[in-house]
């Protein structure tokens, strides 16, 4: 039974290897999500506040962070866009009671994978948990580097390296780059974009949101973009070229 089951979570992108930080002011609910994905096969690690996650995170690399947005002291849309000014690239699933467009917007904003209100169902967040991981995982790349003007994406290595060096990318850049380099000059709508970035939210504005975020890295003026064009009414197309 339990090879069975080890063989069901590998096939679902997840494996007992998979090292999730929960961050939660909420002693109960911290505990019920550390038991719930512990016994779905998930390692655990857990922190109470903002600050205690940045001392895990110096010495661990979780393989995704589950993160409460409404904490006291520094919230949790605060802690993800320090961490992204730093440079982490972890996958980020953000916990809610707060579920209005303008704030998953603020989520996706501030560099998050994925937005789930409060209150939840705790098999949802393992299917999302799951998603996450299997888009960090990473689809089959296209063969050789794609050309961005002064900077070089490299769909093998998951790197876009620029005259300044390796230009970091969130799990969701780099799975929104991949899926625009495998078909260059193709047209991707929001839906299979969604689907590329394992997002539930479809909405105009939120993929706009991701499309921003990775503009920003491979446009040398992300409101005249040379590379990452908006085809109106139908979706993005990746235009690669020296």
């Amino acid at each position: 039974m339990r090879a069975r089951a080890s063989l069901e979570r590998r096939r679902a992108g997840v494996s007992e290897d998979n090292h999730i930080l929960i961050v939660d002011d909420d002693v109960r609910l911290r505990a019920l999500l550390s038991r719930f994905l512990s016994e779905r096969g998930f390692r655990v690690t857990v922190a109470e506040t903002a600050a205690e996650a940045r001392d895990r995170l110096r010495f661990m690399q979780p393989d995704l962070i589950v993160l409460d947005v409404m904490m006291s002291g520094e919230s949790g849309i605060a802690l993800i866009t320090r961490l992204r000014k730093e440079g982490l690239t972890t996958p980020v699933l953000l916990l809610t009671a707060r579920g209005a467009p303008e704030d998953r917007i603020a989520g996706f904003e501030a560099g998050a994978d994925d937005y789930l209100p409060k209150p939840f169902a705790p098999d949802e967040l393992v299917l999302r948990i799951r998603a996450i991981l299997r888009r960090a995982a990473a689809p089959a790349p296209p063969p050789g580097p794609v050309p961005l003007g002064s900077a070089v994406f490299d769909p093998e290595r998951g790197e876009l390296r620029g005259p300044d060096g390796i230009r970091r990318l969130t799990g969701g850049e780099l799975a929104l780059l991949t899926a625009l380099a495998q078909r260059p000059g193709a047209v991707l709508s929001r839906e299979e974009i969604a689907a590329a970035l394992a997002m539930d939210d479809t909405s105009e504005r939120a993929i706009d949101v991701q499309v921003t975020r990775l503009r920003r890295k491979i446009e040398a003026d992300p409101r005249e973009p040379r590379f990452l064009h908006t085809v109106r009414g139908r979706g993005y197309v990746l235009k690669p070229g020296p």
